[in-house]
């Protein structure tokens, strides 16, 4: 006997299904499904299928040697990973190869595995070892690399959807949508056995489990033993799931921001829940995910910390003829296959038939459907549906006006934030070693009412749902925080005033730099022009090599910006500084943590030039402008000169120089042409005084002779390939794999410092020379012969 619904239980199954409809799902992609994404995790292995162009190739990048070589140059319309390789299914479908990541080869050459014309395949889905995949036109299962022990599903089964885990792949059966599961590892019918008779939209498969999205719309987990720790949802709240080893990974629906859970509850996304995504992999222990802003790739979990990868431009879904779309066609879908097909969009979820009732158990625990009660009226369908839709639209809309309102503490009078956008700067020449551009005083007040909806385009490492927000201190909470400034508070100088050590009310260490100039003074408008500059641009780029922005304050004549506080100070203390000098001991003299100093400072720098929208000159590079957190990572600091990157094809002409003696870009200083390569010669130094311990410009003799720099005097050492003799001897002597990394970190600085920008590398280039020589420190068997060097010259 059916029991009749409630008026609440139909009005919340009309809301369900509004919302269902409304919003549209992505594919589901585990650690061996299909997608334009796949990750080879033993080799740390990324690639994607890049956009654009007539040839819709793949491009990797490997963490060991950056970006990779990927043979042949033909179109793919899918990738998936495995423990040391990948594969990738041809455009058409009637093609698979897969490619090694394991070897060292800079090009990777691929193997062909299928070919059949007559039955293209989809859903390529890569297991550990095992590699699965549909006949398009039956939905019958073919497996390859496997043996004996493997059992693969009878030529009768029917499939619309499969994925691979370790040892065993599981599918979603055509005829009843149920969960069927194969393979050499007997978890696969522990699996398929929990799953039991329950019907499923999705399935996709971890190391040694498997979680999909049910008929109901809830996330659903299976191992040997119970459900995995799935966090408690609503109905249709997640569209995509992706599977590792033993964390999962799922993406919402409403605006595609990711969450993870798992590894018994210590998996962290490390930012990457505050990121939209329009696709989402993994690995055994970490996930990548394509952004949405810009369609790049960035990717967290273990060793990771939400990288960015030099992977851009990529795919979100395979490009097919316009009649293949059922659900209509992704937003650019035409330029991003260069005219040759289209993207379609998703599909929605559907409820099934019968409906469901609503649940009435916790969501983590999803009812299994049962028989519906004789159907409404058509007329009182529409009328409910109708009614569920406007009102959820204008609960929805109530509840985010409620959520920002007690975020922002708006309705309460709490402290305002400041929305940045990026002012026009221009100095003239002070005096000193560092030299800035004068102009006329600039209302900072309006600066900060105008729109910030340009600079929500950035894309960050560590970007933030609110982060172009900065918070506004009073003078007071600042002098309280610094003992009101006392000397013994003191820790420094920047670009416009001197550093205080500080400590919030609510315990926060932050450093404070306070302008001290009277703004009688023209020095006093220079430093309104770095404040507005550092405020500018630090509110709005998050990265985790770069110093984070807490505050700032600006009551009358006074401008103050709080920082997080570096415990381990400045670079430059820890080479040059006296106190410092002899400490043989400091964990920044040993060539591993050098380099590793550099690769940090280098990953700043390269977000600056290549990821920040617009891109960012930072103009004053060095040294002291380094600095060490608690962990003694390297973040970039002080913002002060900074510019925005110059248009494609026009040069950026200040209207003076500026930089530090010894830091600055030669070509900059003589022609006044300032290109992001000047920030390349800046590090160059940098990079020369981590190798020798000598400062930038130092004098030379035993008896304190003449100034040199230090590109004059490390250089020609290089060149003749004596740089033993000129190596920081408080480091002491590198053993064979630490030699042929800091000859690598040389051949870099060498290639940094060249007199003509053209002549030297991209920011991209010195990350992954960097990259590879930290690898070559940790690899007693490393060798610079053993692989390439990404140095290249770019010339106009």
């Amino acid at each position: 006997m059916t029991i009749p619904p409630s008026p609440a239980a139909v009005f919340s199954l009309a809301v369900a299904t509004a919302l269902a409809l409304l919003l549209l799902p992505r594919t589901a992609h585990g650690l061996g499904a299909g997608a334009t994404v796949a990750v080879a995790y033993d080799s740390a292995t990324v690639c994607g299928v890049v956009s654009g162009q007539p040839t819709r190739a793949v491009r990797c990048y490997r963490r060991a040697d950056g970006l990779l070589g990927v043979d042949p140059n033909v179109s793919f319309s899918a990738l998936s990973g495995g423990r040391g390789y990948f594969c990738g299914l041809m455009s058409g479908g009637s093609t698979f190869l897969c490619w090694d990541t394991v070897n060292f080869n800079s090009t990777l050459v691929p193997r062909r595995v299928y070919h059949n014309e007559s039955a293209p395949l989809k859903d390529l889905a890569v297991g550990d070892d095992q590699v699965c995949a549909l006949v398009n036109a039956t939905g019958e299962v073919k497996c390859w690399r496997i043996d004996d022990s493997f059992q693969v599903p009878s030529g009768a089964d029917r499939f619309s959807s499969i994925s691979s885990g370790f040892g065993f792949s599981c599918g979603i059966s055509m005829n009843m949508s149920h969960v069927q599961c194969w393979g050499s590892n007997p978890i696969s019918k522990a699996i398929q056995g929990g799953f039991g008779s329950m019907r499923m939209s999705s399935i996709v498969a971890g190391g040694s489990h498997a979680c999909g999205i049910n008929y109901t719309g809830f996330v659903v987990c299976r191992a040997s033993i119970g459900q995995l720790d799935v966090p408690s949802h609503s109905p249709f709240e997640f569209s995509l799931l992706s599977l590792g080893d033993s964390h999962t990974c799922a993406m919402r629906q409403v605006n595609n921001t990711v969450t993870c859970w798992g590894r018994d509850g210590r998996y962290l996304v490390n930012g990457a829940d505050l990121i939209s995504f329009e696709l989402i992999v993994s690995g055994s222990n970490f996930t990548c995910g394509l952004t949405s802003s810009n369609l790049s790739i960035m990717c967290w979990g273990p060793g990771w910390q939400l990288e960015e990868l030099p992977l851009t431009g990529i795919l979100p879904g395979p490009c097919v003829v316009r009649s293949a779309c059922e659900c209509g066609i992704y937003g650019q879908s035409q330029t991003l296959c260069s005219g040759s097909g289209v993207i379609c969009s998703r599909c929605p979820y559907q409820l099934p038939n019968p409906l469901p009732p609503p649940p009435s158990v916790p969501p983590h625990l999803p009812p299994a459907p049962i028989s519906p009660p004789s159907s409404p009226s058509r007329a009182l369908r529409r009328g409910l549906l109708a009614f569920a839709i406007v009102g959820s639209v204008g609960a929805l809309a109530g509840i985010c006006t409620l959520i920002y309102c007690l975020w922002s503490g708006v309705c309460f009078g709490k402290k305002k934030v400041h929305n940045s956008v990026q002012p026009t700067i221009t100095r003239g020449n002070s005096s000193g070693g560092t030299t800035s551009n004068t102009s006329p005083p600039s209302r900072s007040s309006t600066i900060r009412r105008q729109s910030s909806r340009a600079m929500r385009r950035q894309r960050s490492g560590t970007s933030s749902k609110h982060a172009d927000k900065a918070e506004e201190f009073s003078l007071a909470e600042l002098a309280e925080a610094t003992g009101n400034f006392s000397l013994e508070n003191k820790i420094g100088a920047g670009s416009f005033g001197v550093v205080y050590r500080g400590k919030l009310p609510d315990g926060r260490d932050v450093a404070i730099k306070r302008s001290e100039t009277s703004p009688r003074t023209k020095k006093f408008q220079e430093k309104e022009s770095a404040f507005e500059s550092e405020l500018s641009f630090l509110s709005r780029l998050h990265h985790k090599h770069l110093v984070r922005l807490v505050g700032y304050c600006e009551e009358k004549d006074e401008r103050l910006l709080v920082y997080e506080y570096m415990k381990n100070g400045a670079l430059y203390d820890h080479l040059h500084n006296k106190d410092n000098v002899e400490r043989s001991s400091s964990p920044v003299n040993s060539w591993k943590m050098r380099i590793k100093i550099a690769l940090d400072a280098a990953r700043g720098i390269e977000y600056l030039h290549n990821y920040a929208v617009p891109p960012i000159i930072h103009r004053d590079i060095k040294s002291s402008n380094i600095l060490l957190d608690a962990n003694w990572m390297a973040r970039v600091s002080d913002f002060g000169l900074s510019l925005m990157g110059p248009e494609s094809n026009h040069d950026l002409r200040p209207s003076k120089a500026a930089g530090t003696v010894g830091y600055i870009d030669p070509e900059y200083y003589s022609l006044n042409v300032l290109t992001a390569k000047s920030d390349v010669y800046g590090l160059g130094v940098v990079l020369l005084e981590l190798l020798t311990g000598k400062r930038a410009i130092f004098k030379n003799g035993e008896d304190g002779g003449m100034p040199i720099s230090i590109v004059d005097f490390a250089i020609p050492v290089i060149m003749a390939g004596e740089l033993v003799r000129i190596l920081d001897s408080r480091v002491g002597s590198p053993e064979l794999n630490q030699a042929d990394a800091i000859e690598l970190v040389a051949y870099t600085a060498m290639h940094c410092v060249n007199l003509e920008g053209k002549d030297r590398p991209t920011m991209t280039d010195i990350v992954a020379n960097l990259e590879r020589a930290l690898t070559l420190c940790e690899d007693s068997h490393g060798s610079i012969s053993s692989g390439t060097n990404s140095i290249t010259s770019e010339r106009s």
